[in-house]
């Protein structure tokens, strides 16, 4: 299953009020695991970034001001994402702020269903306790100490962590992997042994001894006799 974990700064807290976006970062997950492909645009918002909005993330006006618009970005975002389900903390604040733009260019909107909400995921499995993202990072041994500021890319990729604790994605991880290294290993057995012309189950030292009393042995082959010559059983009871 394809999953998208994403993130987005933005000018402020309101689309309504004309806030903006101007970072996504996402981080695309295979059965919940990361599969090393991601995606990450810094976006000029076509308006002034409050000081505040600054103090959270550090993105300036100077740097954002030789930075592509949304519309011109929105095909290569929708290319990452494709019909994956949108995994994000605190969704319904990125989930605005996206649709507004698409709204701006005619795209339909993304749906309340496609999102995986890890905030209330948090709260239920810790009720009372903190469910930031650095909280959870914090309970789950992740490490954070460069995020001295948020950023869209880095939160997506703390946030690929978390997801993975709090589905119990890690551990079904390594199930998979054991298993697919003893496939591996049985595989290249198989292959070792064909190669060397030894056989793969070699025959015992000595036989075992029958399990079948000798009136069963009778039964079994008058039996067979009712069969007829094509009989498939005949074939064993000649050798």
């Amino acid at each position: 299953m394809r999953e998208i974990c994403l993130d987005t700064e933005t000018t402020g807290l309101k689309p309504e009020e004309g806030h903006r976006i101007i970072e996504i970062g996402a981080v695309e997950l295979i059965d919940k695991v990361p599969t090393g492909k991601e995606y990450h645009v810094y976006i000029n918002p076509e308006r002034e970034v409050p000081q505040e909005a600054v103090n959270i993330h550090g993105i300036t006006n100077e740097f954002l001001a030789d930075k592509p618009l949304f519309a011109d970005i929105a095909e290569d975002f929708l290319a990452f994402i494709g019909d994956a389900m949108l995994v994000i903390h605190n969704a319904e604040f990125d989930r605005r702020f996206i649709n507004a733009e698409f709204e701006r260019l005619g795209i339909p909107p993304i749906e309340r269903s496609r999102c995986v909400d890890t905030l209330p995921m948090a709260r239920a499995r810790f009720p009372g306790a903190p469910a930031s993202l650095d909280a959870l990072c914090k309970r789950f041994g992740i490490d954070n100490s460069h995020r001295d500021l948020h950023g869209a890319l880095l939160d997506a990729q703390l946030l690929a962590q978390v997801y993975l604790e709090l589905t119990g994605g890690r551990q079904r991880a390594l199930g998979l992997e054991s298993d697919a290294l003893a496939s591996a290993a049985g595989n290249a057995t198989s292959a070792a042994a064909a190669d060397s012309g030894v056989p793969r189950h070699p025959p015992r030292p000595a036989p075992l001894p029958s399990r079948l009393s000798t009136d069963a042995v009778e039964q079994h082959a008058r039996f067979i006799e009712t069969l007829g010559e094509e009989a498939l059983w005949r074939r064993f009871s000649r050798t």
